[in-house]
């Protein structure tokens, strides 16, 4: 057997190209949150795939998009932080979508690095004409000298070993930096936090955009019944229209998005829950720096 290999890797792409369901299809666990709707991921969520002869950090970067606010900004200055110091970037494109200013954007970043670059045309499953696709990779690779392409299904697992053999020939020897069990950087809070933020934007669907965030506030131990979990979280809202949305008639809504939240942080912790929901009105938190800080999405300095 070789020597042991292990790198960074940036999954990078527009929003809602599948990079979340990418890494979780590699990582065979819910990492990265999955919605319908773009713009999702905030955060340089890291997913760790490890096996006896390799450790792969992946960073799942936010979809680089032009930034419409102070939050929109802080993404886009993520996603690009993210370019820097990994070993292989992913560039994730929507294979059934056509070559746009978009991408024409997104690769003028690559050229500010020396980092190597894979293609990777993922929901190739909805391609209907093949011909236009073949059109299609080839304003890609005119427009960039990209170290591979890939043509993947993240959804169906269609090809994404042959991803993994590709990422893994570019590793070089190194240490691991995870423990092996170890699956996320991220702790439980961020992690149940994103679980219910997800509940929330699929379920009020397009009636509450992305002026939502969720703090874990607490995560602590039943003192009647050591084996629950009890977990206090407060929902963020930017208007109080939104408030009402979120809480629904009679409470309906709040209850719904905590049932959902509930079955699944019962997976993750491995242990039953009880889930406290509030939530907060905070107006226009997405340009106010005190309230981003606050919330996580910016640096204290």
């Amino acid at each position: 057997m070789g020597e042991f290999k292990s790198g960074f890797v940036a999954i990078v792409g527009r929003p809602n190209v599948g990079k979340s369901t990418l890494m979780n299809a590699v990582l065979g666990e819910k990492i990265s949150i999955i919605s319908p709707k773009p713009q999702t991921t905030r955060n340089r969520i890291q997913g760790i795939y490890t096996s006896a002869s390799e450790q792969i950090i992946f960073i799942d970067t936010p979809g680089i998009h032009k930034p419409l606010h102070g939050l929109g900004e802080f993404m886009n200055k993520e996603a690009l932080l993210s370019f820097q110091g990994v070993d292989l970037i992913l560039y994730i494109v929507p294979a059934d979508a056509p070559f746009g200013r978009g991408d024409e954007f997104v690769i003028s970043q690559f050229r500010k690095v020396d980092t190597p670059v894979f293609l990777v045309f993922n929901k190739i499953d909805l391609v209907k004409d093949r011909s236009d696709l073949m059109e299609n990779v080839l304003k890609f690779t005119e427009s960039f000298n990209f170290s591979e392409v890939y043509y993947i299904s993240a959804l169906r697992g269609e090809n994404t070993d042959k991803l993994m053999e590709g990422i893994i020939s570019y590793l070089e020897p190194g240490p691991m930096y995870y423990p092996p069990e170890q699956k996320s950087n991220y702790p439980e809070h961020f992690i149940i936090a994103e679980i219910i933020r997800e509940k929330v934007l699929t379920l009020t669907e397009e009636e509450v955009p992305h002026s939502v965030a969720v703090v874990v506030e607490e995560i602590g131990t039943d003192e009647e019944n050591p084996q629950l979990a009890d977990i206090r979280a407060v929902i963020y809202v930017e208007r109080t229209s939104q408030k009402k949305i979120i809480i629904g008639a009679g409470g309906k809504m709040i209850k719904e998005i905590g049932s959902r939240a509930r079955q699944e942080i019962v997976m993750l912790l491995g242990q039953k829950v009880f889930l406290d929901l509030w939530v907060k009105v905070e107006k226009d938190w997405r340009n106010r720096d005190a309230v981003l800080r606050r919330l996580g999405y910016r640096p204290e300095n």
